[in-house]
């Protein structure tokens, strides 16, 4: 009976996942299909009023850096207003201080604003400052974004076309890419989800999400649509679906790239992705309903359900090996006819490797870096799944910034800055699946189940990485400290 129950739960979980594999699949095709298409420049004759909105909370390192890139936009200095939307908590508001201050003297149209309390943490930051903004649009960049000086320029114009688009959203670009193995995997991550996933909703009438940075907005647009609510951690995806559904149109310009830091540490990584997983099922759990009745084609409706819910796809991963260990030891492996998964689970890497190919002529040499990704995306399954438990209980989950160090090149190190997340028992989840996975690689051995072992694998070493790559990469940099604060002794 359990094993029947086993079997049953490993299915149903095996189909999920076939289905974030399937949308992987059409989004490649959509992508595909449209990769070529643009929209022309369009001339504008007079500008409107734009305000710059730059959410802040404890970034020392690059809040400075993101003002200068602000201040060297190149727009008509009369209808340009920026916000500085500071939270902070730390010596970030002595800086900008004294920042702002220059920028003022300088002539700049900008203001420090600091709430009374920090509720709603971004998106209470930016409903406030929206109440005080003199733009009718709205160009929003986080602090680790460094927009080019042509933005606006190049954004603004493409809201003449159609007054009922609402938002524009640009591609990310990667400031410290090549800075580690860690940052590589990732890049490949972000050029997969902003090259092939993003131009294929958007090109194909699909739902398509604002990324909550390196966009602009119509006032307006946010104002119909019921404004930035805090009631999920995913501000971004929440107004951009609402905005949809009450009839606002978006564009997507992979064309336009705003470079911006990559979590060079595991920890931050994964508290990033945490908050995204819990935000993201709290926005399908508020939004699905909405979803199914709006206008928009059944398709639509389904693909959007979906992308909404793409993080689901971490429990499933995790029931599927929690099933497969006690099946292993009981009945020997799982003997289900699944082969048709197979060719939906090339769905995520074809989405990779169309991205790399779009961007780089080095593509090939890139694919190397393909396993880490993979072994990222396994070994995030438990803390995301914890997430998701959380947003499914409607316990609340504290928003908490991913950190940010001003890596300029491979050999700047973050282990001993401000910020650092520290090694902790929230890894002992990863060490516990690291375990267990390792014990089913045992059991399969003994039944001979040779096929099932690099799934096994996978998990394996996933876990590893996730729980101890921060830990390595602070024990190397403590001993290289101490080998150069060691005297050194001229041989005699």
């Amino acid at each position: 009976m359990l094993v029947s129950a086993l079997k049953a739960v490993y299915l149903i979980a095996a189909l999920l996942l076939g289905i974030y594999g399937l949308q992987a699949l059409v989004l490649s095709i959509l992508y595909w299909l449209h990769r070529r298409e643009s929209v022309a420049l369009p001339a504008v004759s007079s500008w409107p009023a734009v305000t710059v909105q730059l959410p802040i909370y404890n970034e020392m390192y690059v809040a400075e850096r993101i003002l200068r890139a602000v201040a060297r936009l190149r727009y008509p200095r009369e209808k340009l207003h920026i916000q500085v939307l500071d939270d902070s908590t730390d010596e970030t508001s002595r800086l900008l201080e004294r920042a702002v201050e220059r920028y003022r003297e300088a002539g700049f149209n900008i203001d420090l604003i600091r709430r009374p309390e920090r509720r709603g943490f971004k998106a209470g930051a930016l409903q406030y400052g929206l109440a005080v903004a003199k733009g009718e649009f709205i160009a929003i960049f986080d602090a680790d974004f460094v927009p080019p000086a042509d933005f606006l320029l190049r954004t603004i114009p493409y809201f003449s076309l159609d007054p009922r688009l609402g938002f524009v959203q640009t591609r990310w670009g990667h400031l410290n890419a090549e800075h580690s193995t860690l940052t590589r995997a990732q890049s490949i991550g972000l050029d997969g989800h902003f090259v092939v996933e993003q131009t294929g909703r958007q090109r194909g009438g699909l739902f398509m999400s604002f990324n909550g940075t390196a966009g602009v907005w119509r006032r307006s647009c946010i104002v119909e649509s019921g404004g930035w609510q805090a009631d999920t951690l995913c501000e971004d995806l929440d107004l951009s679906y609402r905005a949809q559904m009450a009839g606002w149109h978006c564009i997507y310009l992979p064309d336009i790239v705003v470079p911006a830091e990559i979590p060079p540490q595991i920890a931050a990584f994964k508290r990033q992705q945490a908050r995204w997983a819990h935000g993201s099922v709290q926005c399908l759990m508020k939004l699905w309903r909405p979803v199914l009745t709006s206008s928009k084609p059944l398709a639509a409706k389904l693909l959007g359900l979906v992308h909404l819910g793409a993080y689901l796809a971490h429990p499933m991963s995790l029931l599927l090996l929690l099933c497969l260990v006690p099946l292993l030891a009981w009945d020997g492996g799982v003997h289900l006819k699944l082969a048709f998964l197979n060719a939906v689970s090339f769905g995520p890497p074809l989405v990779y490797l169309l991205g790399q190919q779009r961007l780089y002529r080095d593509w090939p040499r890139r694919l190397a870096y393909f396993p880490v990704l993979f072994l990222l995306g396994t070994g995030l399954s438990w803390s995301n799944s914890l997430a998701i438990a959380k947003a499914v209980l409607r316990r609340p989950m504290v928003f908490q910034r991913t950190p940010k160090f001003r890596l300029t090149s491979s050999t700047a190190g973050w282990e001993r800055k401000r910020y650092v997340l520290r090694w902790n028992w929230d890894n002992l989840g990863e060490v516990l699946m690291m375990a267990y996975a390792g014990t089913g690689i045992l059991i399969a051995v003994e039944h001979e189940a040779f096929y099932i072992i690099p799934f096994l694998a996978l998990y394996f070493l996933g876990f590893g990485y996730v729980a101890f790559y921060d830990l390595w990469r602070q024990w190397r940099a403590s001993r290289a400290e101490r080998r150069s604060a060691s005297p050194r002794h001229s041989p005699v």
